[in-house]
């Protein structure tokens, strides 16, 4: 298959004008994202951002101990790394893939000169890290008010956003690490969520059955997120 139709499905690679789409499509690599795997380091500089399609990758905040908890997730809305076109260059995250799919990346050096062209990305490249950074701002007020299973919910909706279809591979283990909890919690939540009929767990393998009703179970914090995706990006394109 061509690199061409894929590209679009990514929402901002979607939104591209035509001549940034013909400037971008010869520099755009397919790049496979297998599970776990480390796009980036905290403190790395960055040399590549990334361009999910059909991939989620989790921003995680690492402590010196090695705990670590999410601080957002990023899947074929958006793209992994603003910190390179923000003047960072680095940052203290680290961004992991926690559902294996494949995406798009484009080397540094092209992502800091479009951005400097100051036309229609920058602009679009501003909204997505506001979008972003709300969703920060909002899972650090999720983890500190609201309760474990709200939590979950939260992350399993923001995390059905960002792929096609109602499934999710995901190990209780690794979404522990995501939200900074222990696993035992995490199993009890998601006992809970399954005997309410909302979702099907089975080795690694969650099922969505009832989307309202996880909605309606969430806290306000997915809401708040979702509409502001909404408010800041284009409208998602027909792939």
């Amino acid at each position: 298959m061509g690199v061409a139709p894929d590209t679009r499905q990514n929402q901002l690679l979607a939104a591209l004008p035509a001549a940034e789409w013909q400037r971008w499509l010869p520099q755009l690599e397919v790049v496979e994202m297998p599970l776990g795997t480390v796009l980036y380091e905290s403190g790395v500089t960055l040399k590549h951002v990334y361009f999910p399609t059909t991939a989620i990758v989790s921003l995680l905040y690492v402590m010196e101990n090695g705990a670590s908890a999410e601080i957002a997730v990023v899947g074929n809305e958006g793209v992994v790394g603003v910190s390179l076109f923000m003047g960072g260059g680095s940052t203290p995250s680290r961004a992991v893939v926690q559902s294996a799919g494949h995406g798009f990346r484009l080397n540094a050096l092209a992502m800091k000169e479009e951005f400097d062209r100051a036309g229609p990305v920058l602009h679009l490249l501003l909204r997505y890290t506001q979008a972003l950074i709300t969703q920060m701002a909002q899972t650090a007020v999720c983890n500190r008010h609201h309760s474990l299973d709200q939590q979950l919910c939260r992350w399993l909706l923001l995390s059905l956003d960002r792929l096609q279809g109602l499934e999710l591979l995901m190990t209780q283990e690794l979404i522990a690490n995501m939200l900074g909890v222990r696993r035992e919690g995490v199993t009890e939540s998601a006992l809970k969520l399954q005997k309410a009929g909302l979702i099907r767990y089975a080795r690694g393998h969650i099922s969505v059955l009832d989307r309202q009703g996880l909605e309606a179970r969430s806290c306000e914090c997915y809401g708040v997120v979702k509409k502001e995706y909404d408010r800041l990006l284009p409208a998602r394109l027909a792939t």
